[in-house]
């Protein structure tokens, strides 16, 4: 990365590729509402024009499909020069992850082995938001207990990438999170209004005519690489499956996701593995992730190894995490060169891990509430004896 930033022009490296790749729309966009244009980036033609004055005539289009809500912080980091703009918004959104897996696993060296995990270094090579996605929701799901309301506004803020907030109502209405959804729900209102205020309703009108465009050319034409998107949907679409059976295969994996989420949020499973559901869960469910999104299999990851270190591991888990933790860093090039969805298959299993280990307590705990029930039917049969032959025996005898 500091070879590419030195021998760069500042914008655009040495191989004609915008630095931060994705984040060049992110910057182009905070540029025209900085100009007063919010609804620009809406329009392919102009962001792309737009780009290629920026960066360079052939460094590529990199179109802008999110909802009006990330404008604002877009306008925010495009007052910055680009390479300053890029590091800072790499640097800032890398901490709230760090910050937010210290908090749920401090154990020895947890930020080393979150820092390195391999979807850190997709998502810094790309300039994307994994690491905001990542601390929002970590964050979000360590202060619900305590501080519903600023549970439910971390997850409204998540609405800047809605398709990974598809489980998150399941998970809060499943758990009774009452105060959190009502949190959750009036800051996506402020923000709609908010947005609608600032940027005027030709902006929102922008994102819905864009909706098209990301759900036909983007999701399922697999304009992006089938093997750089991490979903059920693309692998339907990578094995030459249909768009309608993609999102059949697609729907089977979110309700599935969906069911899991709501017994162990109902059952009052552990909120450590619960959590970790909802992260796992969020991916399988949506039809489009790329290999950057997987950022949310960090916090998730240290929601279980917290639990284990607690609980303790089967002989196999280590090895599942293992593999889990490093299957970003391959995702991508073995899907390519195998047609073998590997990351989508390893997320699968740390659903199914994380299920297994919930369900697991739940009967261990279910055993030991019979084991205890027996026990006290046992003692209390003895002292009902005991009075009995007290009746029949001396006090002395007794």
């Amino acid at each position: 990365m500091a070879f590419l930033f030195v021998t760069s022009n500042g914008r655009v490296d040495r191989f004609d590729r915008p630095l931060g790749t994705d984040y060049s729309q992110v910057w182009t966009a905070g540029r025209f509402v900085l100009e007063g244009h919010p609804e620009k980036p809406f329009d392919n033609a102009a962001h792309a024009r737009r780009q290629q004055e920026y960066f360079s005539p052939t460094s590529g289009f990199f179109h802008w499909g999110y909802p009006p809500y990330f404008l604002v912080v877009a306008a925010l980091f495009a007052l910055l020069p680009y390479a300053f703009s890029l590091l800072v918004w790499q640097a800032s959104t890398l901490l709230l992850y760090l910050a937010a897996v210290r908090r749920i696993a401090p154990f020895q060296d947890c930020l080393l082995v979150a820092a390195a995990f391999p979807a850190v270094f997709i998502n810094v090579g790309h300039g994307h938001n994994g690491f905001l996605s990542a601390g929002l929701m970590a964050l979000a799901l360590l202060a619900l207990e305590r501080r519903p309301v600023v549970a439910g506004i971390l997850f409204g803020l998540l609405a800047y990438k809605p398709q990974f907030g598809l489980l998150i109502p399941i998970a809060l209405l499943a758990g009774g999170q009452w105060r959190a959804i009502v949190a959750a729900g009036a800051t996506i209102v402020a923000m709609t209004l908010g947005t609608m205020l600032a940027f005027g309703w030709e902006a929102w009108r922008g994102f819905f005519d864009m909706m098209h465009f990301s759900r036909v050319v983007i999701s399922e034409q697999g304009a992006t690489g089938w093997y750089k998107i991490q979903t059920i949907f693309s692998a339907a679409r990578m094995w030459g499956g249909s768009v309608p059976l993609a999102y059949v295969a697609q729907a089977v994996s979110a309700l599935g996701c969906a069911a899991i989420v709501a017994w162990m949020w109902f059952s009052r499973a552990d909120r450590r593995l619960a959590a970790a559901a909802l992260m796992t869960g969020a991916l399988l469910s949506t039809p489009y992730a790329l290999d950057y999104d997987m950022m949310l299999l960090g916090p998730a990851l240290a929601f279980v190894i917290a639990h284990g270190l607690e609980k303790g591991y089967l002989p196999w888990e280590k090895t599942a995490l293992a593999v889990i933790w490093a299957t970003p860093l391959l995702a991508r090039v073995l899907t390519m060169t195998t047609f073998i969805p590997v990351g989508q298959i390893a997320m699968v299993a740390f659903m199914a891990m994380i299920f297994h280990r919930a369900w697991r307590n739940a009967r261990h705990g279910e055993e030991r509430s019979s084991q205890v029930g027996l026990a006290e039917m046992r003692l209390e049969a003895r002292v009902q004896h005991a009075h009995r032959d007290g009746r029949r025996k001396p006090h002395s005898a007794i």
